[in-house]
């Protein structure tokens, strides 16, 4: 187990966050409209992952690219991920394809 921080944005039905609280992750969620300043507060340029699961707030993955080079950015969404989006995101996964847990070890690995 690698200890790591994590954002995650979005509703959380496919139960990301407590499968990353699992595999040792600190988590920071956060729900809602999502702005830089939040982002910041929240500790993104010190988390090493970025965890989207609300496909409405891709525009916050640019952002975080911008304050930091060391996050990896990934999507655990059901939806399409937009292009603007798709060349600053390190892995986009759909939660039908693969279980939180899965997903969660492979983050922290």
């Amino acid at each position: 187990m690698t200890e790591l921080n994590a954002v995650v944005v979005g509703p959380d039905e496919d139960e990301i966050t407590p499968a990353l609280e699992a595999e040792g992750a600190t988590v920071t969620r956060l729900n809602g409209v999502v702005t830089r300043p939040v982002l910041e507060e929240a500790g993104i340029v010190e988390a090493d992952l970025y965890v989207l699961t609300d496909i409405g707030q891709a525009t916050t993955i640019p952002i975080v690219c911008d304050l930091t080079d060391d996050v990896r950015t990934v999507v655990y969404a059901r939806r399409t991920v937009p292009e603007f989006v798709k060349g600053q995101l390190d892995i986009a996964i759909d939660p039908k394809l693969m279980d939180a847990s899965l997903v969660a070890e492979e983050l922290t690995d």
